[in-house]
C-alpha cells in the first residue's frame, strides 16, 4: 500500500485485513504518511522545567508526552538528523530530556500494600533504594503502564511513568481510602544520561557521593548535582550503559542541574539528544502507546515474565492483584494450547532503503506470498551494525513457544512489508521480511528484562 506524495486525504481507506477483532479500539491502520501541520504551543500543554533548556539546545520538533511538551529532534535531517544522535549515545554520552515522565509519589503506611496491588510483580521483594521495571494491568489483564517503580524507603515509591493518566487511575483505585497512603503527583524531573561514557561522566559530576563502581543496575542513591537534591538510578531508555537524574523541585532548580551536567560533559563529548528510539528498538525495550496499549496483554507483547506463564513465579503467589484473574485464565489458554488473542509482538529484520527516522503510520505486513495486510509495525528502524532495516510489529500468532514457554512467533518466518515510497526499493513493491530473535543487538542492561523473584 503505496501512497505518493500529494494525495486525496478522503480517499484513504480503512485496512479490514488485519484482525483485530479482540481490540475495542482497532489500531489505525490508514496510511496517511507524513501530516504537515504546526504544533500549538499553548497553557493547556505543559512546559517541562527542561523546556527552555532543551530549545537553547537546539531541539527542533517536539511530540506530546503525558501532556507535556516532549523535545524529539536535536540534529536537523540536513546535518545528519537522528543517526548523527545514534552515534552519540553508542559512542559518547548523552543527555536527553524526559521530564515528560511524570512522578507519580505513594507515601504512607500502606504504601507497599498499594503498590503491590497494582502491578503484577512482588512490591515486598524490592528493597528500599532499589528501583524494577514493574507493569500495571486492569481487570481485564491489558497493560495499563509499564513504568520503573523506584522504592526510596519503606514507606514511599515513585512510579515513573510511560505515555498514559496513571497518576489519576492510582487516585481512583484508592478513592475509597481502604489504603493509607497518599498518591500524588510530584515536582521531580529526570533527564538520562545514556552512553558507554555516562559511568565515567557521572562519576566527575558526583564525585564520591556515589559507589558507581558497585551500583548495581537499577540501583538507587541520593547525591547532588550542582549543589541540588537527586536521586540517581542506574537505568534508562536505550539498552547502552546508562542512569537517570530525578532533580527534586526541579521547577525551582532546573538550570543548575542542568548546566552541572552540560560542563562535567564537556570533557566527555556530551550532546543532548532526543530519546534514541533507534537504539530502544535494537535493545527490545518496548514503547507504551506504540507497541502496546491496554488492550494488549503481557504474553503478546513479550512481557509475560512480569506474570509469569506457569503460575508457579514468586509474583503469582500473591493473594491479589488488579487483573490477576484474566492474566491466570490466559496463562492457562495458552498451557492447554489456545490462542487467546489474534496478534503477536515480533522482531523483524526487512528490506528497503535505511530507514532513519520516525515512521508516521504503522506499515503493513502481508504474508510471504502476497496478498492483503495481516499485521503492522510499530517501531522500525535502521541497524548501522547489520546494515539492514529492523522492526517490532503486530503479526498472527502462531502458537509457538519459547524454551522458557512463553508465545514466540517462529524464528525465520517470512513476511512483506509495505514501505512508503521514500523507503521502498522499487516503488509500489513491498519489501522481504523475516521473523528474527528480539533483542536485535546485545545491552549493557540484559534488555531490562531480567526475570527476578519479584
Amino acid at each position: 500500500m503505496v501512497m505518493s506524495k500529494e494525495f486525496d486525504y478522503t480517499k484513504l481507506k480503512h485496512v479490514t485485513s488485519v484482525d483485530q477483532s479482540d481490540r475495542e479500539v482497532p489500531y489505525n491502520l490508514r496510511q496517511s504518511g507524513p501530516t504537515k501541520v504546526e504544533m500549538l504551543i499553548s497553557t493547556r500543554v505543559r512546559k517541562s522545567p527542561y523546556w527552555h533548556l532543551s530549545m537553547q539546545a537546539g531541539c527542533w520538533r517536539a511530540t506530546v508526552y503525558n501532556r507535556i511538551y516532549h523535545p524529539r529532534g536535536y540534529v536537523k535531517p540536513e546535518d545528519g538528523g537522528a543517526m548523527v544522535e545514534y552515534d552519540a549515545i553508542v559512542n559518547h554520552v548523552t543527555m536527553w530530556n524526559v521530564a515528560v515522565e511524570r512522578q507519580i509519589r505513594v507515601k504512607g503506611p500502606d504504601a507497599e500494600k498499594f503498590v503491590d496491588y497494582v502491578i503484577t510483580r512482588d512490591a515486598t521483594k524490592i528493597s528500599p533504594m532499589r528501583a524494577r521495571y514493574v507493569i500495571l494491568c486492569n481487570t481485564f489483564g491489558g497493560v495499563l503502564n509499564d513504568p520503573i517503580l523506584l522504592r526510596i524507603s519503606k514507606d514511599e515509591f515513585w512510579f515513573s511513568l510511560s505515555d498514559s493518566d496513571i497518576g489519576m487511575y492510582l487516585q481512583g483505585v484508592n478513592s475509597d481510602g481502604r489504603f493509607n497512603c497518599k498518591i500524588e503527583e510530584t515536582d521531580h524531573c529526570p533527564v538520562q544520561i545514556q552512553g558507554p561514557k555516562s559511568k565515567a561522566l557521572m562519576q566527575d559530576l558526583c564525585g564520591d557521593q556515589v559507589d558507581f563502581d558497585n551500583m548495581p543496575f537499577y540501583g538507587l542513591a541520593e547525591a547532588t548535582v550542582g549543589g541540588r537534591s537527586c536521586v540517581i538510578s542506574q537505568s534508562g531508555f536505550s539498552g547502552e550503559a546508562g542512569y537517570e537524574i530525578y532533580l527534586r523541585n526541579a521547577t525551582l532548580y532546573a538550570e543548575d542541574m542542568w548546566n552541572a551536567v552540560l560542563d562535567a560533559g564537556k570533557k566527555h563529548n556530551l550532546m543532548v539528544i532526543a530519546p534514541a528510539h533507534h537504539r530502544r528498538i535494537q535493545a527490545g525495550i518496548l514503547s507504551w502507546g506504540q507497541d502496546m496499549d491496554q488492550q494488549h496483554n503481557p504474553y503478546q507483547c513479550n512481557l509475560g515474565y512480569q506474570v509469569s506463564l506457569s503460575g508457579k513465579g514468586e509474583w503469582n503467589k500473591k493473594t491479589d492483584y488488579v487483573g490477576k484473574e484474566a492474566l491466570e485464565k490466559m496463562g492457562a489458554d495458552i498451557r492447554a494450547g489456545k490462542k487467546p488473542y489474534k496478534l503477536q509482538l515480533v522482531g523483524m529484520e526487512l528490506g528497503g532503503k535505511p530507514i532513519d527516522d520516525y515512521a508516521p503510520d504503522f506499515w503493513l505486513v502481508s504474508p510471504e506470498n502476497g496478498g492483503d495486510p495481516v499485521g503492522f509495525l510499530t517501531s522500525p528502524w535502521w541497524h548501522p551494525e547489520k546494515k539492514t532495516n529492523i522492526a517490532m510489529g503486530y503479526v498472527p500468532f502462531d502458537g509457538a513457544l519459547n524454551a522458557n514457554g512463553f508465545p514466540k512467533n517462529k524464528v525465520g518466518t517470512k513476511f512483506k512489508v509495505h514501505l512508503p515510497e521514500k523507503y521502498s526499493e522499487t516503488p509500489g513493491e513491498p519489501v522481504e521480511a523475516v521473523v528474527v530473535d528480539i533483542p536485535f543487538k546485545e545491552s549493557f542492561n540484559a534488555n531490562t528484562r531480567e526475570v527476578v523473584k519479584g
